[in-house]
């Protein structure tokens, strides 16, 4: 009989394991000595210490799974309950009680965890419902679409919650995005129809321009193309092909009408200012007229000016005032010389005048008799009255004969 600390073989060739319980059967042995027999059963026993070790890592180091660990743990149980090996098996059992509390523990963290990521994911899942919510009302239709379209993305990252849940959720925030696309399709389509609209407008805009280039009624002409232009800013934005297009025969009619107008206007100034040149000599030749000498002469000069005047046509307008000011000035000279000389040739003016000078002068001198008679008699007082009276008649005197002087005398 051979035996150690763990377990014995008897003569029968039984090998006995030693438990707390006693003594349990390992198992028979016939193939050699009792020796060999504890050797073998004391490699299954390391066999098992080793098992239990690598499982123990397992549970330790790597995310090995509560169902896959606790079926493990179960095998080597197993193993060690049915006794098939020589050693300490109380002390592999308890090992396999510390690793069922460990992954018990670790089932019980996991829970919690997946607890806490299920309700971070919820509460992610309803953050992304409330903005999709928000952004199917938004009119921003490139952003609010692009955001739309990562929150898709960032939905797809989330773990999923418990059908219902995810089911409800996901059906808000498709609900969202699909409120939005319906949104965005009446908004294009309205603006497609707009422009469709714009379009039709600004091609009967450049059909009349077109029509117009060709103009040479100047101001009207120009004026319709500044009407034109304010429709045309009306009118709103066509397809972006046929606004471009549209744009250019526009603007290419405008281009032909006042490059035609330029070269005309410059042909008018240009002529223009010759005239002003030859209105200007003949406002000169006319400035020599005054003073007035010979009044007869004068009127012949400058109805000789006046015909050269009138033939030589439009000067600058901005030059105009002051030309014609210069011949007007002349003009007015000659008038006030021809009302000078009909005053001082008319019989019947002269004689109202000589008459009302010989009453003014009777006048003065009977006064001055008054004044003299008063002063005689001493009473001073009428003759200073008179004195006053005296100085008015004498002043419209004085008045009365300086015009008679106009008629010569």
């Amino acid at each position: 009989m051979s035996s150690d600390p763990w377990g014995r073989v008897d003569e029968t060739g039984t090998v006995y394991v030693r438990t707390a319980e006693g003594e349990q059967v390992v198992g028979s042995w016939q193939a050699g000595s009792p020796e060999e027999a504890l050797a073998y059963f004391e490699r299954k026993y390391e066999g098992l210490v080793v098992e239990i070790g690598l499982l123990e890592r397992r549970v330790k180091t790597t995310d090995l799974s509560a169902k896959d660990a606790t079926a493990a743990i179960e095998h080597l149980r197993q193993q060690v309950d049915e006794h098939h090996a020589v050693g300490d098996l109380a002390a592999l059992g308890k090992r396999l009680d510390a690793l069922v509390a460990t992954v018990d523990s670790r089932r019980e963290e996991r829970k919690v965890q997946k607890a806490k990521q299920t309700d971070e994911a919820r509460k992610a899942k309803e953050a992304l419902v409330v903005e999709a919510e928000e952004l199917a009302q938004s009119e921003q239709w490139r952003s609010a679409g692009e955001r739309l379209r990562a929150l898709v993305d960032t939905w797809k990252g989330l773990p999923r919650l418990d059908r219902k849940s995810d089911d409800e959720l996901w059906h808000r925030f498709s609900h969202a995005r699909s409120a939005f696309s319906k949104r965005r399709k009446a908004h294009f389509a309205a603006l497609d129809a707009q422009r469709e609209e714009a379009r039709k407008v600004k091609e009967k805009l450049v059909a009349e321009a077109e029509s117009l280039s060709g103009s040479t009624d100047w101001g009207t002409t120009a004026a319709r193309y500044r009407d034109l232009m304010t429709e045309w800013k009306a009118a709103g934005r066509a397809q972006r092909e046929a606004e471009d297009e549209l744009w250019n025969r526009f603007r290419g009619a405008q281009d032909v009408f006042f490059a035609a107008r330029s070269g005309v206007f410059a042909e008018r100034d240009a002529e223009q200012g010759e005239n002003l040149k030859l209105k200007e000599e003949l406002a000169a030749e006319a400035e020599k007229l005054v003073p007035v000498t010979d009044l007869k002469a004068a009127r012949a000069a400058f109805r000789s000016i006046n015909e050269r005047w009138e033939a030589i046509g439009h000067v600058p307008r901005d030059a105009r005032p002051k030309v014609e000011g210069r011949v007007q000035a002349v003009e007015r000279a000659l008038q006030e010389a021809e009302e000078s000389e009909w005053r001082r040739t008319n019989p019947e003016a002269r004689a109202r005048a000589e008459g009302l000078t010989g009453q003014l002068q009777a006048a003065v001198d009977k006064l001055r008799t008054q004044i003299d008679t008063a002063r005689a008699s001493g009473n001073n007082a009428r003759a200073d009255k008179l004195s006053r009276e005296l100085e008015g008649r004498q002043a419209l005197l004085d008045q009365a004969l300086k015009g008679l002087e106009e008629f010569g005398g």
